[in-house]
């Protein structure tokens, strides 16, 4: 069985195209990982068996995106020592995505869930990298070259900007 370094899960396949992004920037950074649903309404038996094999499987973060109550983040924060990183996601139930947001952010102490902002799965990506790069100097040297490619493409912009209006 191949080992992931990070579990990106979700809590409908609805919300696939918003979680996508976070896939997109591993798969960018050359770091394994899964994508699946994980109810914690729909299928909470599941959720609690997938919670403890996160260790055992090498998975290093977690990634959650839920939407409406969002309960999968703070659910799976819950059960396991493996970081997350909550998604919240504007889905067709929520109340433009504020409620999944406040769910996901307001944990009770000795729960964290790492929130980022409404349909932000490119961050959660971003930050599942920067947290795994702590031991890996691999990752760590890709994001630095991040960190120049965008302070360059900052610079070709104030280089490209017309002075004469």
């Amino acid at each position: 069985m191949q080992k992931t370094k990070v579990a990106v899960i979700m809590g409908s396949s609805s919300d696939k195209a918003v979680m996508q992004p976070a896939a997109a920037v591993l798969e960018k950074f050359g770091v394994d990982y899964e994508f699946l649903v994980v109810s914690a309404h729909r299928s909470p038996h599941w959720m609690y068996e997938y919670s403890q094999s996160l260790p055992e499987r090498g998975v290093n973060v977690v990634i959650a995106g839920a939407g409406g109550a969002a309960h999968l983040p703070g659910m799976m924060a819950a059960l396991t020592t493996v970081p997350v990183i909550g998604v919240p996601v504007k889905s067709s139930n929520s109340l433009d995505g504020w409620d999944s947001l406040l769910s996901i952010a307001q944990m009770p102490n000795d729960v964290p869930v790492a929130t980022v902002a409404v349909n932000g799965a490119h961050n959660a990506g971003i930050l599942a990298v920067q947290m795994l790069a702590i031991s890996n100097q691999e990752l760590k040297m890709k994001l630095e070259q991040l960190k120049k490619d965008n302070y360059k493409k900052v610079t070709d912009q104030n280089s490209n900007l017309n002075t004469n209006n």
